[in-house]
């Protein structure tokens, strides 16, 4: 980061409880315009919780959080969210474009009435995430894959300047778990824009991010994914035995749990 560069995102010392227990203490991490950051660990580490810090819908216990050099506040246009996959209601009376257009004009009056410019707006981002053939259908119909490929043009729609995504290639099969890896880190190329990628397998990500953050028993370490994603580095962090392997251009980590789905005690979902 250039001089005088504010931060995408800055963290001083930050801690999160949750539950009467420490999430994560005294984080300190600098986060550049237009850096791809992978954000990994076991369930309970606090990934989630993370997130929720920069919406600004979660507290620290301690420390200090900045958005572009502000402190984070609910419903900051500037930033978009791909929150963990969670399905809708099947008889819910909304289509996956009228959701999508929520990530535009969801703060007006009139679900029904868009604008010309905002529909086209709406065609181009389905296109980009391959969903505008299912775009009609009420989104509680459809398959878990094609409910988070609507959630990601949701939050692309808006062309934010920091995107927040929480295990996006979850119900995803291999095809568009690429597709939507290729969508984000073109669009954080050519926007310059900043990407959290929380994720439980490095592999699908390892090609197009800058550095790794990982939390662990309220610990965390940073760098690059041939600084953090070694052996020695993840046995200090876990306090126990953890092998790393390559094979074939994959890293297979034994011994370390970064699984997802991780909901913390006061975890509460944040309205799309």
């Amino acid at each position: 980061m250039s001089v005088g560069e504010t931060a995408a995102v800055k963290l001083g010392g930050a801690t999160v409880h949750a539950g009467g227990r420490p999430v994560w203490t005294d984080l300190s991490l600098t986060v550049a315009p237009g850096e791809f950051l992978a954000v990994m660990g076991p369930n309970g580490s606090g990934k989630t919780t993370l997130l929720r810090v920069l919406l600004g819908v979660q507290r620290l216990e301690a420390g200090t959080a900045l958005v572009s050099g502000r402190p984070p506040r609910p419903g900051n246009p500037a930033i978009g969210y791909v929150p963990q996959h969670r399905g809708f209601d099947p008889d819910l009376p909304v289509r996956g474009r009228d959701l999508v257009a929520w990530g535009l004009d969801g703060h007006r009056w009139g679900v029904g009435l868009r604008r010309g410019t905002t529909m086209r707006r709406v065609d181009e981002v389905l296109d980009l995430v391959g969903a505008r053939g299912y775009a009609d259908a009420p989104i509680g119909q459809l398959s878990g894959g094609e409910q988070q490929r609507i959630r990601v043009a949701q939050a692309l729609i808006g062309d934010p300047d920091l995107l927040l995504c929480d295990e996006p290639l979850l119900s995803l099969d291999l095809h568009f778990q690429q597709r939507i890896v290729e969508l984000i880190a073109d669009w954080n190329r050519r926007r310059g824009a900043t990407v959290l990628f929380v994720t439980h397998d490095i592999n699908p990500v390892l090609s197009v991010v800058g550095r790794v953050l990982l939390l662990a028993g309220a610990r965390w370490t940073v760098g690059t994914a041939d600084e953090v994603l070694t052996s020695g580095a993840l046995t200090r962090l876990y306090g126990t035995p953890v092998d790393v392997l390559h094979h074939r251009g994959r890293v297979v980590i034994l011994g370390a749990d970064l699984g997802s789905h991780e909901h913390p005690p006061d975890y509460a979902p944040v309205p799309e």
